[in-house]
């Protein structure tokens, strides 16, 4: 996901090349367009494109749109947009068909008391941190809710699967939201504060932790299933092989 680290943008307008959220999920089809670019592109480079390798990669890619979003904003504004998705878009690469740009197209935010901003009208003051970063989980369970009602039926993926995969997203984005601003510890202590503990449907709390060598890593709690490409093997933090 390193295209999206410097493109997460505010926008009031869209070019035609991007997606708008709220379209994508009242049109599942259009998941079923993105997982056969999707097949196209791993058909070059494997010679294969197993179906739930399709299935996992754009439910991954999808989540990681409102995670992202939200928590690039909490991170370097303390301020939390409403993540609708109507009011999220993105663009897909013009070769890997994966989310390169992330649009924030509402003014609506959630904000501390001390924001230059919360005298607004499109501001919603909050008393601190943690009820900022409870704003911030229940609107990312609002958009992953429709995302996998969407989604499970097209993908037949198990909605704790996708559940799953909604709780990588959030745990990821806000730690990498941290490690791309220069302060990797700033993003371990978001993840600490948005996940402190399990939100269902959510599958757990953040599982960041450091390892051996004082280094930052976590236990996925979702399968991408790349390892059913031709020469892959299971991720190494792959609950396949790390179960619970």
């Amino acid at each position: 996901m390193a295209g999206l680290q410097n493109r997460c943008e505010l926008r009031h307008g869209l070019p035609r090349s991007w997606q708008r959220c709220a379209d994508l999920l009242a049109d599942p089809a259009g998941f079923e367009r993105w997982r056969k670019l999707l097949g196209g592109w791993l058909r070059e480079r494997f010679g294969e494109a197993p179906l739930q390798t399709t299935a996992g990669y754009v439910m991954s890619w999808y989540l990681y749109v409102p995670s992202y979003a939200g928590s690039l904003l909490l991170h370097h504004e303390r301020r939390v947009p409403s993540l609708r998705p109507g009011e999220l878009a993105f663009s897909l690469g013009a070769g890997r068909p994966h989310p390169d740009g992330i649009a924030v197209l509402g003014k609506d935010f959630y904000c501390l008391p001390g924001d230059p901003g919360s005298g607004r009208p499109e501001a919603t003051v909050v008393a601190g941190e943690r009820a900022l970063a409870a704003v911030f989980r229940a609107r990312y369970l609002a958009h992953a809710a429709q995302f996998v009602r969407a989604y499970a039926p097209i993908s037949r993926l198990g909605r704790r699967m996708l559940w799953a995969a909604a709780t990588d997203a959030l745990d990821n984005s806000l730690w990498w939201a941290g490690r791309q601003g220069g302060d990797e510890g700033a993003g371990v202590v978001d993840a600490a504060l948005v996940l402190d503990a399990r939100y269902k449907p959510l599958t757990s709390a953040s599982t960041l932790r450091l390892d051996e060598g004082r280094r930052w890593h976590r236990r996925r709690e979702s399968c991408c299933f790349s390892y059913l490409l031709p020469g892959e093997s299971e991720c190494e933090e792959c609950p396949r092989i790390h179960p619970r």
